[in-house]
């Protein structure tokens, strides 16, 4: 039900609007928690005021809430909690701190639920675009353990070292993506424009031309004449990709495939290690059974396989095997890895030895990704000579056999 209410913040200045809640007085405490007095409340038939004006097209614009902003919300939630601010309150004061349209009305839906009743957990669940399953489940165990101030910390550290991560690859990867871009171009620009000015010139001559170059000639005027099939073709197979990646399936068979690539396998596979072992340990650390936090976990991986491998690992937790047996069953870890699994498991410090484990993880990453360039840097020069050769045989080398013929040499 739609209230329409006023009232006067703590400046003393006049505050109205429209909310959705159960009741008048579940819209007195709310905005009581957020610092405002209310004067009227009233029903109305109208609808909930939106951040966005409730303009079809702002809305479709506008900006979502990335990765950065989750971040910084656990943050805040981290310090606010810490220093014993309400939960209402707290949420009150970050959407009147905030300017993105897409956090004020998370915050908004967030505060509401809660005036329904619900627990915080419950309220993340809602929107699973912001808030992951482990981030809701890991809440969730922070609401039942009272350990909520040290769950949003290690949350934030969490989601610090995932956007790090992200960070440094697109960073390693950019100059291989342009190389790549700028040779893609140029293949289109020499098919489309440039062969074909060549094959007219050819024409005049009657002369045989090498194979090479009736192979490059022969592939150009089929690129010029099916280009839109091509084009089709090209579109319609990125999107069987993407729905075949979508599948279970496709989805298990790719992220294998991922990590047996010659050169950004090893990396995904530090940074997946990486990842499941500090989740691991916040589990752990914030008191999760080992059976439910592997199931927790194995969501969080961002990789199917691994998660596959962990999900195997809980089962023979769950039928009475050690971690370090399970771990060695799954054939992803390392031997010095799997050993301190072993020592974690039996002087009851499991959860500090993943943490060290996600810290060599994570620096055999930072040195894998500083290296990726260097490593790329090779392929493309060999792929960009090849190239060159190709068309130096297929189109300069007639050009220089014709002109040596018509000066008669």
């Amino acid at each position: 039900m739609n209230f329409a209410f006023k009232g006067r913040n703590p400046r003393g200045e006049l505050v109205e609007g429209i909310v959705d809640a159960a009741s008048s007085d579940a819209v007195a405490a709310q905005l009581m928690a957020g610092g405002v007095v209310p004067v009227s409340i009233e029903p109305t038939q109208d609808a909930v005021t939106r951040p966005d004006g409730g303009h079809w097209l702002q809305a479709l614009l506008a900006k979502p809430v990335s990765a950065e902003d989750t971040l910084v919300l656990t943050r805040q939630f981290y310090t606010l909690h810490k220093a014993g601010v309400p939960i209402l309150r707290a949420l009150a004061g970050l959407e009147a701190s905030t300017a993105h349209p897409g956090l004020i009305q998370l915050l908004q839906d967030v505060r509401a639920s809660l005036d329904q009743g619900r627990e915080l957990a419950a309220a993340f669940a809602r929107h699973p675009a912001v808030f992951s399953p482990f981030y809701v489940a890991m809440t969730r165990v922070g609401e039942l353990t009272g350990r909520l101030t040290e769950v949003f910390q290690r949350l934030s550290e969490h989601l610090e070292f995932e956007l790090d991560i992200r960070a440094r690859i697109k960073q390693a990867l950019r100059y291989p993506t342009m190389v790549v871009a700028a040779m893609a171009i140029a293949l289109v620009i020499i098919n489309l424009f440039v062969l074909p000015k060549f094959a007219e010139v050819f024409a005049h001559f009657k002369s045989e031309l090498p194979l090479m170059t009736r192979v490059l000639l022969g592939f150009s005027s089929w690129t010029v004449t099916w280009w839109p099939l091509v084009l089709a073709a090209i579109v319609g197979s990125g999107l069987l990709w993407r729905n075949w990646i979508a599948t279970p399936a496709g989805r298990y068979a790719w992220d294998r495939f991922k990590l047996r690539l010659p050169i950004a396998g090893d990396i995904v596979l530090k940074a997946t290690l990486a990842r499941f072992a500090r989740s691991f340990a916040l589990a752990s650390r914030s008191g999760v059974p080992i059976s439910q936090a592997m199931t927790v976990v194995a969501q969080t991986v961002d990789n199917a396989y691994i998660g596959a491998r962990i999900e195997q690992m809980r089962d023979g937790v769950e039928r009475g095997e050690s971690i370090s047996r399970c771990a060695t069953a799954t054939g992803v870890f390392t031997p010095i890895v799997l050993q301190m699994i072993a020592v974690g498991e039996e002087t009851g410090e499991l959860d500090t030895l993943m943490t060290e484990i996600a810290q060599m993880y994570e620096r055999e990453t930072d040195y894998a990704i500083k290296g990726l360039s260097a490593a790329i840097e090779p392929v493309l020069l060999a792929i960009i000579g090849a190239l060159v050769l190709v068309l130096a045989l297929g189109v300069f080398l007639p050009l220089w056999n014709l002109g040596q013929a018509a000066m008669g040499r």
